[in-house]
């Protein structure tokens, strides 16, 4: 018998989550409260084991053993959650793990008829390891290692990937350029027999911290390998973000991603979609991050990332 798959699902998957008509596209989503708040794809963050999801390269900045765990409040019925770990170990390099799950909640199945069936769920898990050292001086380089696996109903597909990144520090904890290759992988078993690609993705990004000012800059270039129709549109994925350090403990973030306000805008205005707005406590043992990014009139996204260092 014949099951619907609800165009719920699809829309929601391929609109919302992340624009494209690949496969796992929930990997692209920004995973970390911080990182959203900044506008997203911040392939360079300071102490955050959240980077490994980003730029593993990077996973040479975080100072102590940390462990995250991360909230996404999406759309309609959607959530998604995070958990990270980072740490260094002498004489071998940083290392660092994460896993990222996203639930599409339930729906009804129906047959042909319009009968009721019953009901399915939908689901995303990505499983990572990862591993940072430093090159020469001031160059470091990361790779991740990915297992992913998706299920719609009785359906499921698996994929294996790596990501691959490089972090260039021009002058320490003032200015860096940094460099990501995320997805680089194929499924194991695609989804009955079709098989397609993983949304591969290339990222430069860099951080800027000006004399005199407790502000951090960032910014970043996403989705180079999309096909575009002209040559100025491939640089239309650019995200920009601050963070303001108020206090020792207390930080405010905000950002803008263009090309996601590209997308959601309806004629010619997006009202505030694209924009984005965060704050951050930081205590001696542990963190809280909170963003919020908003979609115009479609509504917006919440975020809420825990910290806990350890020595």
């Amino acid at each position: 018998m014949k099951i619907k798959i609800t165009l719920l699902i699809i829309l929601i998957s391929t609109n919302l989550l992340a624009i494209g008509n690949k496969t796992f596209t929930f990997l692209s989503n920004d995973v970390s409260a911080r990182s959203a708040a900044l506008g997203g794809n911040t392939v360079i963050l300071a102490d955050d084991p959240n980077i490994i999801f980003y730029n593993p390269a990077s996973i040479i900045r975080v100072l102590s053993q940390q462990v995250s765990f991360g909230y996404f409040k999406h759309l309609l019925d959607i959530n998604s959650g995070h958990l990270s770990y980072a740490k260094f170990i002498e004489d071998f390099g940083y290392i660092g793990a994460g896993v990222i799950y996203t639930n599409y909640g339930e729906f009804e199945k129906r047959n042909e008829f319009g009968d009721v069936l019953g009901s399915f769920s939908a689901n995303d898990v990505s499983i990572s390891v990862a591993y940072g050292n430093i090159l020469y001086k001031n160059i470091s380089y990361g790779t991740t290692l990915k297992f992913i696996y998706s299920n719609i109903d009785k359906y499921s597909s698996s994929a294996i990937a790596i990501d691959l990144g490089a972090l260039y520090t021009i002058t320490p904890e003032k200015f860096y350029l940094a460099v990501s290759l995320t997805n680089l992988g194929t499924q194991i078993d695609p989804y009955i027999h079709t098989r397609e690609n993983l949304p591969l993705d290339l990222i430069i990004g860099t951080t800027l911290k000006p004399e005199h000012l407790p502000l951090v800059l960032n910014f970043s270039i996403s989705k180079l390998f999309t096909s575009r129709k002209e040559f100025i549109s491939h640089f239309r994925a650019f995200n920009l973000g601050g963070e303001f350090t108020i206090s020792p403990n207390l930080f405010f973030r905000f950002g803008y991603n263009n090309d996601k306000r590209q997308d959601l805008k309806i004629g010619n205005t997006a009202g505030l979609a694209g924009f984005s707005i965060g704050l951050g406590l930081k205590h001696e043992q542990y963190k809280l991050d909170y963003a919020y990014n908003s979609l115009g009139k479609a509504g917006g996204f919440h975020r809420v990332t825990l910290g806990l260092l350890f020595d």
